[in-house]
């Protein structure tokens, strides 16, 4: 076997014990106890590796706004207009620059696939799009990129917003998103979503329900449609905070109605928890919902990154483990459920972007995340750091451990 790299002495969630894997043509040709061979060698140390963490909803083109506008409003609405008023102004080289600095940061805290979704409207335009599918292509030796355009300030009530969209559509967008609770005809939006959707025969990624009051909402609406287009395993719906303030009987038949329907979902634990119960003075509502209850129903759940540094999350820094782990302090869960927790930034949201090439197995991408830990307990509940990782077998980034310097004896 001609191999280009072989990584030895890696502990995994399959193996009981340390595996070398082989890579050849930028994917894993091997996973053995011990590989000979004349390549090169990474010594991974006995240290802890994952396929690399898969971010399946963060808004890169309006990321980094941080000085250029207030946040003294901390609601959705006034959010949503905040950044309205800044895309105006927004330039290709802009928007290239702010996704630059996520991008580097996503990289090195070990994420190796993302969705971003990206604002296409009259007033961004498809400034955004073009800066993004730009930054698709120049950091595709760290990350895969995938674009879904979207309006987020609705569609049947936005003249252009149609036109744009498809414009979008037929320059390569990835996936086709939407925001129905922000349209004056949320109804309306989806049916011609959906239809663009099958249309252009792209995926469907829906901000949906982003409020909580459970006893509205548009999620049987998603589920049917779904059903009727023929498009289950290719719908995915994010935030639906509604889901986290619901009883538990409606908790169940919602869960069932996902998982039959075959429509993903994402709880994006940043932003809900900053935006949602803010009219509450005491006893405020987490406001995510339990994507890890979601997944033992047999729903395809992730949880993502969202909003980074701007109106809607104004702190950030592309961590995946750390956004695992801060969703387990808000959803309580133990370490009887830090491996259902690490499903939701790997394993899950691979399945919600239907990766056939991802994982830690043969024939699959060689990519990988090393993280300083012995195993996957010790890394969720240390947030351990990324100490390097490899996309399509070559090395991505590293970064040193931290050195204590005591003062001598």
């Amino acid at each position: 076997m001609t191999l280009d790299l072989v990584v030895t002495n890696l502990n995994t969630r399959d193996a009981p014990a340390p595996v070398a894997i082989g890579i050849a043509g930028g994917r894993i040709a091997a996973i053995e106890r011990e590989i000979v061979c004349d390549a090169p060698v990474i010594d991974a140390g006995g240290r802890f590796g994952l396929p690399g963490f898969v971010d399946t909803h963060v808004h890169l083109d309006k990321a980094c706004l941080l000085g250029r506008c207030g946040h003294a409003h901390g609601d959705l609405k006034a959010a949503i207009a905040t950044v309205a008023r800044l895309k105006a102004d927004f330039t290709e080289e802009d928007v290239l620059a702010r996704a630059g600095r996520c991008l580097d940061r996503a990289i090195a805290h070990g994420t190796t696939r993302m969705r971003t979704h990206v604002e296409v409207d009259p007033r961004a335009g498809l400034r955004s799009f073009r800066a993004l599918a730009q930054a698709k292509r120049d950091y595709a030796w760290g990350i895969d990129l995938e674009l879904c355009v979207f309006p987020q300030e609705g569609l049947t009530n936005d003249p252009g917003c149609e036109e744009l969209l498809v414009a979008a559509l037929e320059e390569g967008a990835d996936v086709l998103g939407g925001c129905p609770y922000t349209d004056t005809d949320p109804i309306a939006q989806l049916d011609r979503l959906f239809e663009l959707a099958a249309d252009y025969d792209v995926a469907l990624d829906l901000h949906l329900d982003f409020d909580l009051d459970a006893s509205t909402g548009h999620l049987e609406d998603v589920c049917r449609r779904t059903e009727a287009f023929g498009r289950g395993g290719r719908v995915a719906v994010g935030h639906v905070t509604k889901l986290s303030a619901m009883t538990p009987s409606a908790f169940e038949r919602a869960a069932a109605r996902l998982a039959g329907a075959g429509v993903a979902l994402t709880a994006l634990p940043a932003t809900d928890l900053y935006l949602m119960g803010r009219d509450r003075f005491a006893d405020r509502p987490r406001g995510v919902t339990p994507a890890h209850e979601l997944a033992r129903r047999g729903v395809t759940a992730s949880i993502a990154t969202n909003n980074v540094q701007n109106p809607f999350t104004p702190f950030g820094d592309l961590s995946l483990m750390r956004m695992a782990n801060l969703y387990a302090n808000v959803a309580q869960v133990g370490p009887d459920g830090f491996d259902a927790c690490l499903d939701l930034v790997t394993d899950g949201p691979a399945r919600l972007m239907n990766l056939d090439d991802y994982g830690l197995r043969v024939g699959a991408a060689a990519d990988l995340v090393v993280l300083d830990a012995a195993d996957a307990g010790e890394a969720f509940a240390d947030i351990a750091a990324p100490l390097w990782g490899l996309k399509r077998g070559r090395r991505s980034f590293e970064r040193p451990r931290a050195a204590l310097n005591p003062p001598a004896a």
